[in-house]
């Protein structure tokens, strides 16, 4: 069983930041490719940004310059810090990670997501 849980969504004003935290825990053997995800009401499900273990990253256009995505692969840990935010920001962000089980076997997990909202 594995568990992501995301934390640090909150409320803040168009031009501020926030710090996103999701943590993996539960039968890892190892978290590979990581990405966070959100989704606006009445929205799709948006990729945002993805982080490889090696660290390699990858950002939608809409939030490159602003988001920086990162992790501590100690810690089975993922961030994304959100700098500039702007109204259209607003949405549930989702931790998304593909997790070892086994030296065998991959699966692909999902957060409950955290709620930003930027006012304007």
């Amino acid at each position: 069983q594995v568990h992501l849980e995301e934390s640090g969504g909150g409320l803040v004003q168009a031009g501020g930041s926030l710090r996103l935290s999701c943590t993996a825990s539960g039968d890892i053997f190892k978290v590979n490719d990581m990405a966070w995800y959100r989704q606006a009401p009445e929205n799709e499900r948006d990729l945002v940004a993805t982080i490889a273990r090696d660290g390699s990253t990858n950002y939608a256009d809409s939030v490159k310059g602003r988001f920086t995505i990162s992790r501590d692969n100690a810690k089975n840990m993922l961030y994304l810090q959100m700098n500039s935010l702007a109204p259209e920001d607003t949405a549930t962000y989702y931790c998304n990670a593909d997790v070892q089980v086994n030296r065998n076997y991959e699966f692909n997990y999902w957060g409950q997501g955290t709620q930003v909202t930027v006012s304007s």
